[in-house]
């Protein structure tokens, strides 16, 4: 198959057919990926790697990829004008047809890159994959990378978002009675999948956050609205059990909420010792 002409993501990363002889696929190179969802502590855990020491060329992450590669891609695909898309539910739509074309994803994706040898020496970096289809992918293409999978609760997700305070995690769509919270209904709130996601005693927890004036009603609409797309998307356990059926020796799994981030960091490092 022939490469198409090649596009810059940054000054030492692109994809297509590499401008020089200097520039090498990331398949051949020291490579970590970070492996999760929205609101398990990726962002976090490199804070903490970079105060552990770890040196690392971070790559143009998830988001880059996706608004530069795939929703690009798609819109050709599908007639439709290339242009930003910051609607999540819209994206969400444009990754999903991208799987269907190409089953491996963001590991495809990921996997297509190529990064300047003598700008970008070491270890590259990658935040990071989320499906099992993703990780698969990545596991066969990647051969010399490791991957770390990083765990926190539904509920604990749910928290953390409506805490960062990122205008990246805007959903358009539905909206809730004023009557919600006062009924206590939780099944009554704008995500009709989110009961299922969490217990009686999360959803009293979630909703006394928005009574006692700690978060608002939209904050809470809002990071639900987001957990549960993701999870129509991806399983985290079908994730974490694919990586440890292809790659067990390369992967670690993280609980982020038992864990503090150095205590994170430094078995990272860990793992990345022991392959030298």
């Amino acid at each position: 198959m022939t490469l198409p002409l090649f596009t810059y993501l940054t000054a030492d990363v692109g994809y297509g057919t590499p401008p020089l002889s200097s520039w090498q696929p990331v398949a051949e190179r020291p490579l970590l990926v970070l492996v999760g969802v929205t609101g398990v502590g990726k962002s976090t855990t490199l804070q903490a790697l970079r105060h552990a020491g770890l040196l690392y060329h971070l790559l143009p992450d998830r988001r880059t990829l996706t608004d530069r590669i795939i929703i690009p891609q798609m819109q050709e695909a599908a007639g439709d004008a290339v242009e930003p898309v910051g609607d999540r539910a819209r994206r969400f739509a444009y990754t999903r047809e991208y799987r269907a074309r190409h089953p491996g994803g963001m590991g495809e994706a990921l996997a297509s890159l190529f990064v300047d040898t003598e700008a970008t020496p070491g270890l590259l970096l990658f935040d990071g994959l989320r499906g099992a289809n993703e990780v698969s992918f990545a596991a066969m293409a990647l051969p010399h990378a490791h991957f770390v999978v990083l765990e926190a609760s539904d509920v604990v997700r749910v928290i953390r978002l409506m805490n960062r305070g990122d205008p990246f995690d805007v959903i358009v769509a539905r909206t809730a009675s004023q009557s919600v919270l006062q009924s206590g209904r939780f099944a009554d709130l704008a995500t009709p999948d989110a009961a299922a996601l969490f217990s009686a005693q999360e959803q009293h927890a979630l909703l006394e956050l928005v009574d006692a004036g700690a978060v608002t009603q939209a904050d809470l609409l809002a990071a639900l609205a987001i957990v549960v797309e993701e999870r129509r998307n991806y399983d985290p356990g079908a994730t974490r059990r694919t990586l440890e059926a292809c790659a067990a020796a390369r992967t670690l799994v993280v609980d982020t909420v038992a864990d503090a981030p150095r205590d994170v960091a430094l078995r990272i490092i860990t793992l990345l010792r022991q392959a030298v």
